[in-house]
Protein backbone atom coordinates (compact mmCIF):
# COMPACT_ATOMS: atom_id res chain seq x y z
CA UNK A 1 0.00 0.00 0.00
CA UNK A 2 1.09 3.27 -1.00
CA UNK A 3 1.00 5.59 2.23
CA UNK A 4 0.50 9.47 1.13
CA UNK A 5 0.45 12.42 3.63
CA UNK A 6 -0.23 15.78 3.36
CA UNK A 7 1.06 18.88 4.66
CA UNK A 8 -1.46 21.92 3.70
CA UNK A 9 0.14 25.11 5.01
CA UNK A 10 -2.70 27.90 5.45
CA UNK A 11 -1.00 31.36 4.82
CA UNK A 12 -3.50 34.55 5.59
CA UNK A 13 -2.08 37.67 5.12
CA UNK A 14 -3.34 40.73 7.39
CA UNK A 15 -3.51 43.52 5.56
CA UNK A 16 -3.00 45.91 7.96
CA UNK A 17 -0.22 44.51 10.27
CA UNK A 18 1.65 42.63 7.33
CA UNK A 19 2.09 39.95 9.59
CA UNK A 20 1.27 35.83 8.54
CA UNK A 21 -0.49 33.68 9.94
CA UNK A 22 0.85 30.21 9.31
CA UNK A 23 -1.76 27.11 10.48
CA UNK A 24 -0.11 23.89 9.71
CA UNK A 25 -2.73 20.97 8.80
CA UNK A 26 -1.48 17.36 7.82
CA UNK A 27 -3.88 15.55 5.84
CA UNK A 28 -3.07 11.81 5.78
CA UNK A 29 -3.68 9.81 2.43
CA UNK A 30 -3.39 6.54 3.29
CA UNK A 31 -4.02 5.29 0.02
CA UNK A 32 -3.56 1.50 -1.62
CA UNK A 33 -5.42 2.58 -4.66
CA UNK A 34 -2.01 2.80 -6.67
CA UNK A 35 1.54 2.18 -5.25
CA UNK A 36 4.86 3.34 -7.42
CA UNK A 37 5.30 1.65 -10.49
CA UNK A 38 8.74 0.52 -11.49
CA UNK A 39 10.58 2.75 -13.76
CA UNK A 40 9.39 1.66 -17.52
CA UNK A 41 10.81 3.38 -20.50
CA UNK A 42 13.50 5.10 -18.17
CA UNK A 43 10.76 7.38 -16.68
CA UNK A 44 10.46 6.62 -12.72
CA UNK A 45 6.91 6.25 -11.80
CA UNK A 46 8.57 6.58 -8.06
CA UNK A 47 7.94 10.10 -7.67
CA UNK A 48 5.48 11.24 -8.95
CA UNK A 49 3.26 8.04 -8.66
CA UNK A 50 -0.50 7.07 -9.80
CA UNK A 51 -2.13 8.83 -6.64
CA UNK A 52 0.44 11.40 -6.11
CA UNK A 53 0.17 13.16 -9.57
CA UNK A 54 -3.76 12.63 -8.89
CA UNK A 55 -3.33 14.69 -5.50
CA UNK A 56 -1.24 17.15 -7.16
CA UNK A 57 -3.78 18.39 -9.55
CA UNK A 58 -6.99 18.01 -6.83
CA UNK A 59 -4.45 19.88 -4.29
CA UNK A 60 -3.85 22.54 -6.82
CA UNK A 61 -7.18 22.68 -7.63
CA UNK A 62 -8.51 22.97 -4.04
CA UNK A 63 -5.97 25.99 -2.66
CA UNK A 64 -7.90 28.15 -5.70
CA UNK A 65 -11.33 27.15 -4.33
CA UNK A 66 -10.01 27.75 -0.58
CA UNK A 67 -9.37 30.87 -2.26
CA UNK A 68 -12.09 31.64 -4.29
CA UNK A 69 -14.32 31.11 -1.23
CA UNK A 70 -12.11 32.27 1.89
CA UNK A 71 -9.53 34.70 0.30
CA UNK A 72 -6.79 32.75 1.96
CA UNK A 73 -3.92 31.33 0.28
CA UNK A 74 -3.32 27.97 0.72
CA UNK A 75 -0.39 25.49 -0.07
CA UNK A 76 -0.41 21.78 -0.13
CA UNK A 77 2.80 20.09 -0.15
CA UNK A 78 2.86 16.69 -0.45
CA UNK A 79 4.72 13.78 1.48
CA UNK A 80 4.65 10.06 1.38
CA UNK A 81 5.54 7.06 3.81
CA UNK A 82 6.49 3.74 2.63
CA UNK A 83 4.18 0.89 3.35
CA UNK A 84 4.12 -0.76 6.31
CA UNK A 85 5.12 2.36 8.55
CA UNK A 86 3.29 2.50 11.41
CA UNK A 87 0.52 4.35 11.02
CA UNK A 88 0.32 6.53 14.19
CA UNK A 89 4.32 7.09 13.38
CA UNK A 90 2.99 8.84 10.25
CA UNK A 91 0.00 10.64 11.02
CA UNK A 92 0.82 12.03 14.56
CA UNK A 93 -0.98 15.47 14.63
CA UNK A 94 -3.52 15.27 12.16
CA UNK A 95 -6.29 17.06 11.65
CA UNK A 96 -7.83 14.68 8.93
CA UNK A 97 -7.23 11.43 7.44
CA UNK A 98 -8.18 9.32 4.78
CA UNK A 99 -7.51 5.38 4.92
CA UNK A 100 -7.42 3.28 2.22
CA UNK A 101 -8.13 -0.04 5.11
CA UNK A 102 -10.56 0.45 8.21
CA UNK A 103 -7.99 -1.80 9.47
CA UNK A 104 -5.98 1.32 9.83
CA UNK A 105 -9.09 3.32 11.42
CA UNK A 106 -9.36 0.54 13.36
CA UNK A 107 -6.03 0.50 14.86
CA UNK A 108 -6.30 4.43 15.03
CA UNK A 109 -9.49 4.29 17.48
CA UNK A 110 -7.36 2.29 19.71
CA UNK A 111 -5.32 5.19 20.55
CA UNK A 112 -6.47 7.35 23.15
CA UNK A 113 -5.26 10.50 20.98
CA UNK A 114 -7.39 9.81 18.10
CA UNK A 115 -11.05 10.58 17.53
CA UNK A 116 -12.54 9.51 14.57
CA UNK A 117 -16.06 9.91 14.33
CA UNK A 118 -18.30 7.79 11.78
CA UNK A 119 -17.83 10.75 9.51
CA UNK A 120 -18.66 9.02 6.69
CA UNK A 121 -22.73 9.45 7.69
CA UNK A 122 -22.26 12.41 6.82
CA UNK A 123 -20.54 12.58 3.38
CA UNK A 124 -21.97 11.47 0.28
CA UNK A 125 -20.47 7.99 -0.28
CA UNK A 126 -18.02 6.23 1.87
CA UNK A 127 -15.29 7.37 -0.33
CA UNK A 128 -14.82 9.82 -2.81
CA UNK A 129 -13.47 7.62 -5.63
CA UNK A 130 -12.89 3.87 -5.57
CA UNK A 131 -10.55 1.44 -7.23
CA UNK A 132 -10.69 -2.82 -8.21
CA UNK A 133 -8.66 -5.43 -8.84
CA UNK A 134 -8.20 -6.18 -13.12
CA UNK A 135 -6.25 -7.75 -15.51
CA UNK A 136 -3.75 -6.51 -17.76
CA UNK A 137 -2.83 -8.79 -20.84
CA UNK A 138 -0.59 -8.76 -23.99
CA UNK A 139 -2.11 -7.14 -26.82
CA UNK A 140 -5.38 -9.37 -28.67
CA UNK A 141 -5.03 -11.36 -25.21
CA UNK A 142 -3.72 -14.20 -26.91
CA UNK A 143 -4.54 -16.97 -24.33
CA UNK A 144 -8.18 -15.37 -24.16
CA UNK A 145 -8.53 -14.69 -20.40
CA UNK A 146 -11.76 -13.45 -19.91
CA UNK A 147 -12.68 -14.44 -16.03
CA UNK A 148 -10.06 -15.52 -13.09
CA UNK A 149 -10.83 -19.26 -13.67
CA UNK A 150 -8.54 -18.72 -17.04
CA UNK A 151 -6.08 -17.90 -14.86
CA UNK A 152 -5.68 -21.23 -12.95
CA UNK A 153 -5.30 -22.97 -16.12
CA UNK A 154 -1.41 -24.88 -16.26
CA UNK A 155 -0.74 -22.79 -19.89
CA UNK A 156 -1.67 -19.80 -17.68
CA UNK A 157 1.34 -17.59 -16.55
CA UNK A 158 0.28 -15.07 -13.69
CA UNK A 159 2.17 -12.34 -12.44
CA UNK A 160 1.17 -10.51 -9.45
CA UNK A 161 2.50 -8.47 -5.67
CA UNK A 162 3.03 -10.82 -3.30
CA UNK A 163 -0.01 -10.89 -0.91
CA UNK A 164 3.22 -11.40 2.06
CA UNK A 165 5.69 -8.37 0.61
CA UNK A 166 2.15 -6.10 0.18
CA UNK A 167 -0.90 -4.76 0.64
CA UNK A 168 -1.93 -4.25 -3.28
CA UNK A 169 -0.98 -8.09 -3.28
CA UNK A 170 -3.35 -8.42 -0.35
CA UNK A 171 -5.94 -6.87 -2.55
CA UNK A 172 -5.42 -9.26 -5.48
CA UNK A 173 -5.62 -12.39 -3.24
CA UNK A 174 -8.70 -11.30 -1.44
CA UNK A 175 -10.27 -10.70 -4.94
CA UNK A 176 -9.62 -14.32 -5.67
CA UNK A 177 -10.68 -15.45 -2.96
CA UNK A 178 -13.89 -13.63 -2.94
CA UNK A 179 -14.68 -14.73 -6.72
CA UNK A 180 -14.48 -18.67 -5.78
CA UNK A 181 -16.22 -18.46 -2.78
CA UNK A 182 -19.19 -16.29 -4.33
CA UNK A 183 -19.36 -18.99 -7.06
CA UNK A 184 -22.31 -21.85 -7.28
CA UNK A 185 -21.56 -24.37 -4.39
CA UNK A 186 -18.92 -22.35 -3.17
CA UNK A 187 -17.07 -23.22 0.32
CA UNK A 188 -14.15 -22.03 2.14
CA UNK A 189 -12.79 -25.25 1.42
CA UNK A 190 -12.79 -24.49 -2.50
CA UNK A 191 -11.68 -20.97 -2.24
CA UNK A 192 -8.43 -21.85 -0.59
CA UNK A 193 -7.99 -24.29 -2.71
CA UNK A 194 -8.19 -21.76 -5.91
CA UNK A 195 -6.12 -19.23 -4.37
CA UNK A 196 -3.56 -22.07 -3.86
CA UNK A 197 -3.92 -22.56 -7.09
CA UNK A 198 -3.19 -18.89 -8.54
CA UNK A 199 -0.38 -18.00 -6.30
CA UNK A 200 1.51 -21.36 -6.20
CA UNK A 201 4.48 -20.17 -8.24
CA UNK A 202 6.28 -17.64 -5.89
CA UNK A 203 9.12 -16.75 -8.27
CA UNK A 204 6.26 -14.91 -10.44
CA UNK A 205 5.07 -13.05 -6.84
CA UNK A 206 6.98 -9.48 -7.11
CA UNK A 207 7.15 -7.61 -3.85
CA UNK A 208 5.02 -5.38 -5.20
CA UNK A 209 3.31 -3.44 -7.97
CA UNK A 210 6.38 -1.86 -9.65
CA UNK A 211 8.49 -5.34 -9.20
CA UNK A 212 4.95 -7.09 -10.92
CA UNK A 213 4.77 -4.33 -13.47
CA UNK A 214 8.19 -4.38 -14.06
CA UNK A 215 8.60 -7.88 -14.70
CA UNK A 216 5.13 -8.68 -17.31
CA UNK A 217 6.26 -4.94 -18.96
CA UNK A 218 10.08 -4.60 -19.31
CA UNK A 219 11.08 -7.94 -18.88
CA UNK A 220 8.01 -9.59 -20.49
CA UNK A 221 7.41 -12.52 -18.49
CA UNK A 222 3.89 -13.73 -17.78
CA UNK A 223 0.27 -14.08 -19.66
CA UNK A 224 -1.68 -11.97 -17.32
CA UNK A 225 -0.85 -9.38 -14.70
CA UNK A 226 -3.41 -8.57 -11.72
CA UNK A 227 -3.39 -4.90 -11.44
CA UNK A 228 -5.20 -2.13 -9.91
CA UNK A 229 -6.94 -0.38 -12.71
CA UNK A 230 -5.94 3.17 -12.43
CA UNK A 231 -2.05 1.43 -12.88
CA UNK A 232 -3.72 -0.42 -16.28
CA UNK A 233 -4.85 2.71 -17.50
CA UNK A 234 -1.74 3.75 -16.92
CA UNK A 235 0.55 1.11 -18.21
CA UNK A 236 -1.30 1.74 -21.62
CA UNK A 237 -1.54 5.23 -21.68
CA UNK A 238 2.17 5.12 -21.54
CA UNK A 239 3.15 1.92 -23.46
CA UNK A 240 -0.13 2.31 -26.31
CA UNK A 241 -3.06 -0.10 -27.02
CA UNK A 242 -0.66 -1.78 -29.47
CA UNK A 243 0.63 -3.80 -26.62
CA UNK A 244 -1.25 -4.29 -23.80
CA UNK A 245 -5.39 -4.53 -23.25
CA UNK A 246 -7.62 -4.46 -19.36
CA UNK A 247 -9.52 -7.47 -18.92
CA UNK A 248 -12.47 -6.44 -16.28
CA UNK A 249 -13.59 -9.90 -14.69
CA UNK A 250 -17.17 -10.82 -13.81
CA UNK A 251 -16.41 -10.27 -9.80
CA UNK A 252 -13.68 -8.15 -7.96
CA UNK A 253 -13.15 -6.64 -4.94
CA UNK A 254 -14.36 -2.54 -4.34
CA UNK A 255 -11.49 -0.86 -2.79
CA UNK A 256 -12.88 2.69 -1.03
CA UNK A 257 -10.35 4.87 1.04
CA UNK A 258 -12.27 5.79 3.79
CA UNK A 259 -12.46 9.50 5.02
CA UNK A 260 -12.29 11.47 8.03
CA UNK A 261 -11.87 14.64 10.50
CA UNK A 262 -9.49 13.77 13.48
CA UNK A 263 -11.78 15.29 15.72
CA UNK A 264 -10.02 15.92 18.91
CA UNK A 265 -7.22 17.76 16.46
CA UNK A 266 -9.20 19.90 14.41
CA UNK A 267 -11.89 20.93 17.21
CA UNK A 268 -9.30 23.44 19.25
CA UNK A 269 -7.18 24.61 16.19
CA UNK A 270 -7.92 26.84 13.71
CA UNK A 271 -7.80 24.57 10.73
CA UNK A 272 -11.46 22.80 11.09
CA UNK A 273 -13.04 24.50 8.39
CA UNK A 274 -10.32 23.74 6.08
CA UNK A 275 -9.88 20.42 7.02
CA UNK A 276 -13.41 19.18 6.45
CA UNK A 277 -13.65 21.59 3.52
CA UNK A 278 -11.04 19.18 2.01
CA UNK A 279 -12.81 16.35 2.44
CA UNK A 280 -15.87 17.84 1.38
CA UNK A 281 -14.28 18.92 -1.92
CA UNK A 282 -12.92 15.47 -2.89
CA UNK A 283 -17.02 14.87 -4.04
CA UNK A 284 -17.61 17.94 -5.90
CA UNK A 285 -17.80 17.21 -10.03
CA UNK A 286 -14.43 18.96 -10.39
CA UNK A 287 -12.44 16.82 -8.20
CA UNK A 288 -14.18 13.72 -9.38
CA UNK A 289 -13.78 14.56 -13.16
CA UNK A 290 -9.64 14.49 -11.80
CA UNK A 291 -10.31 11.69 -10.62
CA UNK A 292 -11.46 9.74 -13.60
CA UNK A 293 -9.26 11.75 -15.13
CA UNK A 294 -6.10 10.28 -13.26
CA UNK A 295 -8.14 6.72 -13.65
CA UNK A 296 -10.24 6.40 -10.70
CA UNK A 297 -13.68 5.56 -10.62
CA UNK A 298 -15.85 8.61 -9.45
CA UNK A 299 -18.71 8.48 -7.31
CA UNK A 300 -20.22 11.59 -8.68
CA UNK A 301 -22.89 10.18 -11.19
CA UNK A 302 -22.41 13.09 -13.64
CA UNK A 303 -18.74 12.00 -14.20
CA UNK A 304 -19.07 8.51 -13.89
CA UNK A 305 -21.63 8.85 -17.00
CA UNK A 306 -18.62 10.89 -18.51
CA UNK A 307 -15.98 8.01 -18.08
CA UNK A 308 -18.36 4.79 -18.41
CA UNK A 309 -16.47 3.96 -21.11
CA UNK A 310 -13.37 4.04 -19.44
CA UNK A 311 -15.16 1.84 -16.63
CA UNK A 312 -17.19 -0.46 -17.57
CA UNK A 313 -19.40 -2.36 -15.22
CA UNK A 314 -18.25 -4.19 -12.54
CA UNK A 315 -19.79 -6.46 -10.37
CA UNK A 316 -17.74 -5.61 -7.40
CA UNK A 317 -18.20 -7.21 -3.24
CA UNK A 318 -16.29 -5.22 -0.59
CA UNK A 319 -14.12 -6.90 2.19
CA UNK A 320 -17.26 -6.21 4.79
CA UNK A 321 -19.11 -8.48 2.70
CA UNK A 322 -17.20 -10.98 2.13
CA UNK A 323 -14.79 -11.19 5.18
CA UNK A 324 -16.18 -9.78 7.72
CA UNK A 325 -13.88 -6.15 7.71
CA UNK A 326 -10.10 -5.61 7.26
CA UNK A 327 -9.46 -6.71 10.78
CA UNK A 328 -11.18 -10.16 10.15
CA UNK A 329 -9.60 -10.77 6.91
CA UNK A 330 -6.01 -9.80 8.61
CA UNK A 331 -6.64 -12.39 11.05
CA UNK A 332 -7.66 -15.16 9.15
CA UNK A 333 -5.60 -15.08 6.03
CA UNK A 334 -2.49 -12.74 7.00
CA UNK A 335 -1.30 -13.45 10.17
CA UNK A 336 1.11 -15.51 11.42
CA UNK A 337 -0.05 -18.82 11.20
CA UNK A 338 -3.12 -17.67 8.54
CA UNK A 339 -4.36 -18.96 5.23
CA UNK A 340 -1.61 -17.21 3.47
CA UNK A 341 1.28 -19.29 5.30
CA UNK A 342 -0.35 -22.45 4.77
CA UNK A 343 -0.62 -21.58 1.17
CA UNK A 344 3.09 -20.31 0.73
CA UNK A 345 4.02 -23.04 2.60
CA UNK A 346 2.97 -26.26 0.43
Amino acid sequence: MLNFLLLVTLEQMKMRSYRSLFVFAILAILLSLGAAVAALHGISYNDPNPAAEMYEELNRAFARHWKARSGVDLTVQPARSKSGVPIRAVIDGLDVVTLALSYDENTLKKSSKFTLPDWQELLPQNSPFTSTIVFLVRKDNPKMLRDWDDLVRPDVEVVAPNPRASTDGRWSYLAAWGFALKQPGGTEASALEFVQKLFADSRKLGAGTGTSVTTFVERSIGDVLLIWENEAHRVIRDFGKDKFEIVTPSLSILAEPTVSVVDNVVEPSETQDVAKAYIDYLYTTKAQDIAGKHYYRPRDEKMAAKYAVQFPFMNLFTIDEVFGGWKEAQNAHFSSGGTLDRIQAN
